[in-house]
């Protein structure tokens, strides 16, 4: 039941630094928009969606996973870190697409 309980700890953290280094990566989306080539603007503004889609893929595992702990103010409290990573990352890439589209 230890091993068990462990490993899935692991599976919870793991995707939640996957959130993590995936939302880190939407600033850049933000200045290839801003400061890049005026021609790879859609492009940026593919990355953010990409990046939106790593973050919210990560987020439904780190739920599935911490579903399973038994600690559960572990669980609940590596889901609201996942919560607030995919808030930050869904109102990063809403202003990514909003100053793609005044570019395009």
């Amino acid at each position: 039941s230890a091993a068990i309980q462990a490993a899935t700890l692991y599976a919870t953290q793991i995707p939640l630094q996957t959130m993590k280094a995936a939302a880190a990566a939407m600033p850049i989306a933000h200045a290839m928009v801003e400061e890049g080539n005026p021609n790879s603007v859609s492009d940026a503004g593919v990355g953010a969606l990409c990046i939106r889609t790593a973050v919210y893929g990560a987020w439904m595992n780190v739920h599935i996973n911490a579903g399973s702990l038994k600690d559960k103010e572990q669980a609940n409290a590596l889901k609201t870190e996942a919560d607030t990573i995919l808030e930050e990352t869904l109102r990063a890439e809403a202003a990514v697409l909003a100053l793609v589209k005044t570019k395009m």
